[in-house]
């Protein structure tokens, strides 16, 4: 088996979550290499909406740097700003929402603004929303990219940037006000998370190769669902490493980073 760094891992597992003639609404970095690499495997019918106004747009000119760079307006179907494509996924036009985050707890709450002290006077800041709160809130589902570290995968999040299941109550997000189905996958090198449908708790649906559930649970702060039918989580093959590094991001921006 070929070797992969381990973003090439998250992109490629993001990938393959990512299904044909539906509509996906990205984040900057994995989230476009992910849905290109989808594009150009199994899922030529994907659709991406960029946060900046784009949606479908022809990605002929190379992959966009952010959801504000013009090649991602390239041949777009439609391009008229960031309020229009928000509300394009307030009436229900978008299957899933891609987003990353510093901190998420067992019911998929994801903190983006800040960790450690109180919202004014936080220890670390971070970028925040974005349009993360909002993607969350409308999207259909929720695809979440982290680092798998036990201070990422919290018990309690300092600060609720973009909604899961809430307290995991079963009409939560009805109460709320949000609309789609919710949390749906997280994603990170080392495992493939879902969601128990009764619980609405995270539960360990693959692991890497190499890897096993306890493996997993140590880095995990909460206490971890683990399915019945665990899997090991597929590996990228020659060619889908050639169209990641050739053809998602061919100068590297994103995958050729290294973790901290």
């Amino acid at each position: 088996m070929a070797e992969y760094t381990p973003f090439e891992m998250i992109a490629y597992t993001g990938s393959r979550v990512l299904e044909d003639n539906t509509i996906v609404f990205v984040g900057t970095g994995l989230p476009i290499i992910a849905s290109i690499h989808a594009q150009l495997t199994h899922a030529p019918g994907l659709g991406i909406i960029f946060e900046a106004g784009p949606l479908t747009p022809v990605l002929e000119m190379g992959m966009p740097l952010s959801v504000g760079d013009t090649r991602a307006c390239r041949k777009a179907c439609y391009l008229k700003g960031l309020s229009s494509v928000f509300e394009l996924t307030q009436r229900g036009h978008a299957d899933f929402a891609f987003i990353g985050g510093a901190q998420i707890d067992m019911y998929g709450n994801v903190n983006s603004t800040f960790e450690g002290g109180t919202y004014t006077k936080a220890q670390t800041r971070f970028p925040g929303s974005g349009g993360a709160g909002a993607m969350a809130a409308n999207c259909e589902k929720s695809i979440i990219i982290m680092a798998l570290e036990p201070r990422r995968f919290v018990n309690q999040l300092d600060f609720v940037t973009s909604i899961g299941f809430g307290d995991g109550a079963e009409n939560y997000r009805e109460k709320a006000g949000v609309m789609g189905s919710g949390p749906y996958r997280v994603i990170t090198n080392e495992a493939l998370f879902g969601f128990d449908e009764g619980t609405r708790r995270m539960m360990l649906l693959e692991v890497a190769p190499g890897r096993t559930a306890d493996d997993i649970k140590k880095k995990v702060s909460f206490d971890l669902l683990v399915s019945s039918d665990l899997k090991e989580m597929a590996q990228p093959t020659e060619k889908d490493l050639r169209l990641l590094r050739e053809e998602c991001d061919p100068d590297g921006f994103f995958l050729a980073r290294k973790l901290k």
